[in-house]
């Protein structure tokens, strides 16, 4: 495939990369790929590739994803996905199955459609971040094999102990939301992944993000909360808020992030601001 590259996260999918490159050989014959090492070196490969290729190819989960997208923020290069992670929240918005056929047919028509990213203090995001509940849930899941099952058992354990997170607005317009919240979401498409849909209406080509603020609930509140985010009826009730913004600026006595399914350390206070139009993906 000519002006194809394929970045393949080796710690993705149990760490079994194998057979996807044994099939991607057999019927690519002889693909530009790039196995990673790190970050810098998926950073080196695209650069030193860049004025040759057109379609990157993000073998991975979201985090993956949102590493190779960094590198094409703003430019004419396509970002295409075979996900491979625990959750695929980025690549089941995007309409990219683990079907290696599927995929070649789409490199084929090359038929590619601008969506929006967003940054928190400069740091990209494409699909969910967020920080407080899940923050802590992300970097408690890293420790673990990954995998769904770790990750509610991560959850249920994390939710019983942990202290809600205080959030103060800048704008004057928003501090009415101060207070006190389990998390705070920012989310650029509807899901985090595993269909569990935190922003149901949310869209990543509307030059917005939606806003997710979550109070610390009840037991008894959170069977409804499970059922409304697996089956896409999440709304705005006296646990949840929903908040569409283009850029907000707030603080938050927590470090703990996750940038699309990544632990970060982010210090307040926090800049969120949509760059639309700004990723270039394969449809």
């Amino acid at each position: 495939m000519e002006k194809v590259a394929f970045i393949i996260n080796p710690f993705s999918a149990k760490k079994n990369y194998q057979p996807f490159l044994n099939e991607l050989i057999k019927k690519v014959g002889n693909p530009l790929y790039y196995v990673s090492e790190s970050i810098q070196g998926t950073d080196d490969f695209i650069q030193n590739n860049f004025d040759k290729v057109d379609i990157f190819v993000a073998i991975g989960g979201d985090g993956t994803i949102s590493t190779v997208a960094k590198n094409l923020i703003n430019t004419e290069k396509v970002l295409a996905i075979f996900p491979a992670g625990s959750g695929n929240g980025f690549s089941n918005e995007t309409k990219f199955s683990k079907n290696l056929d599927e995929l070649l047919e789409k490199i084929k028509a090359r038929n590619s459609r601008k969506i929006d990213t967003f940054t928190v203090n400069e740091r990209l995001s494409i699909n969910v971040s967020g920080t407080g509940f899940d923050g802590k849930v992300v970097k408690e899941f890293e420790k673990t094999d990954r995998g769904f099952k770790n990750y509610i058992k991560v959850s249920l354990k994390t939710f019983f102990n942990y202290k809600p997170i205080k959030v103060k607005f800048s704008d004057e317009k928003y501090q009415q939301y101060n207070g006190k919240y389990l998390m705070l979401n920012i989310a650029n498409t509807r899901q985090f992944g595993n269909n569990a849909y935190i922003a149901p209406n949310a869209s990543k080509s509307d030059g917005l993000v939606d806003m997710v603020l979550v109070k610390k609930f009840p037991l008894t509140y959170s069977a409804l909360f499970a059922f409304r985010m697996f089956t896409k009826r999440l709304k705005d009730d006296s646990y949840v808020t929903y908040l569409p913004v283009s850029e907000i600026e707030f603080k938050v006595n927590t470090k703990n992030w996750h940038l699309d399914g990544e632990f970060n350390k982010i210090k307040s206070p926090i800049h969120v601001k949509v760059q639309p139009s700004s990723l270039n993906i394969l449809v």
